[in-house]
């Protein structure tokens, strides 16, 4: 049984590491339509929460929504209003002399068993009114897990679309000289916190790659001296060869139900093609036939198609075919060249790396191919991961000697750099955690 939950009712999440209790809110009359091409941000008012830990808390909650682009957190010394009791009904007035159009409150307390309690109430300034409060018990380890599930409830309400802070990056850790740079595996939460290794160094790793099932990731690994495909359990570091191919191996991707891993494979010929393989009988089934280079496959979210790059057409483009291969139809036609395309969790996008006039340019299409548009430019920047609510984009950007991560969300306008301790590169974005 797993020690931490998403939010839950307590009746359903009784000895659970993490709990929660939801009092039902009054209808929201305050709303943040994020499918309007300009957003403006808004001003939220988030003031340190009562209790030992309140200020932490509160302060992660601040730059999760931050973050996103969405909310402008009002500055603290603007705040008239000073929140004695967080459960108590606030001035509203004082509030809106700042502009505040939202106001959290909420507090953290040690319980008797030693677990915290930490609770919030969101207030619609305008309306007068409270539109959410919950409730959640964790213990210590995972007091930052507690203020991202807070930061995702007030999201998702003031938005109506889920959020991401709950989730975890995996990505290559970089450290050393160039010409030896030690890559290991890593994972961190995504505001880049908690950060821990999944593997030692002394193999080069790549492409790691979230199953849906969020415990586990599909990576390659040069131990061999041959790229190899790897499974790997997060939590118990148990590990086992996806196959022994002959050739070369690259790009392996989950299927959604996390059933089947797809690949691009380079035979002797010169060729490389994608296969599919079953992850529990081990059979591989072929789905493109190429004399080109036919390369990153990645499946569609209900799983019926699969979008992958190939210069068949005489430089790379970006290609969508039924997930058994069938009606191989390209649908990007601009200048340059297409790389790692890969389908937002949405299904209404695709996200591609792109290589043009000596720039590479981060950007999304529609899955046929219309409405292109280039979110982020730069000198050597690749490897585009979604997160799991489809707003939000994280790649690496070669920056003062290797890599770095950041991420933009879909206007282009909010781009962010993620803090890591060493160089980083290959993010891959977990889905919500539970």
């Amino acid at each position: 049984m797993k020690s931490i939950l998403k939010p839950l009712l307590m009746v359903a999440a009784m000895a659970m590491g993490m709990n929660a209790v939801v009092t039902l809110p009054a209808r929201a009359t305050l709303e943040l339509n994020v499918n309007k091409g300009n957003v403006e941000p808004m001003p939220i008012a988030i003031p340190d929460f009562q209790g030992g830990l309140g200020a932490q808390i509160s302060e992660i909650v601040t730059a999760d929504l931050k973050r996103s682009g969405l909310f402008a957190p009002i500055d603290k010394n603007a705040f008239i209003e000073k929140i004695a009791n967080p459960d108590a009904q606030p001035r509203f007035d004082d509030w809106k002399v700042i502009n505040a159009q939202a106001l959290v409150t909420g507090s953290v307390s040690k319980e008797a068993d030693g677990r915290i309690r930490a609770q919030y109430r969101l207030w619609d300034i305008f309306g007068n009114q409270q539109i959410a409060g919950e409730q959640f018990f964790a213990n210590d380890a995972n007091q930052r897990r507690v203020a991202h599930i807070i930061a995702d409830a007030i999201y998702e309400k003031l938005t109506g679309e889920k959020g991401y802070f709950d989730t975890r990056v995996v990505f290559i850790d970089e450290s050393g000289a160039k010409n030896a740079r030690k890559k290991r595996l890593a994972i961190m939460d995504q505001d880049g916190a908690n950060v821990r290794y999944l593997s030692d160094g002394r193999s080069i790793v790549l492409t790691p790659r979230f199953s849906p099932n969020r415990q586990e990731i599909t990576y390659m690994s040069y131990e061999s001296g041959q790229p190899r495909v790897y499974l790997l359990q997060i939590e118990t570091g148990q590990r086992e060869l996806v196959g022994n191919f002959p050739g070369m191996t690259f790009a392996p991707r989950f299927s959604p139900d996390g059933q089947k891993v797809i690949m691009s494979l380079l035979r002797d010929d010169g060729n490389s093609n994608i296969f599919a393989m079953d992850l529990r009988s081990r059979s591989t089934t072929r789905l493109t036939n190429s004399t080109a280079i036919d390369t990153s496959p990645s499946y569609s979210p209900d799983g019926s198609k699969v979008v992958f790059t190939s210069d068949r057409g005489g430089r790379a483009q970006i290609y969508v075919m039924g997930a058994d291969g069938s009606g191989q139809t390209r649908i990007s036609f601009g200048d340059g060249v297409y790389s790692p395309p890969v389908w937002s969790p949405r299904g209404d996008l695709v996200a591609f790396t792109k290589q043009t006039g000596g720039e590479f340019q981060i950007g999304v299409m529609k899955t046929d191919g219309s409405g292109e548009r280039i979110l982020s430019s730069g000198f050597q920047q690749e490897g585009p991961t979604w997160a799991p609510n489809g707003r939000v984009l994280m790649f690496f950007r070669d920056s003062a000697g290797g890599p770095k991560l950041v991420s933009v969300d879909l206007t282009g306008r909010n781009e962010q750099s993620i803090p890591t301790a060493n160089f980083a590169s290959d993010p891959a974005w977990s889905p919500l955690l539970e």
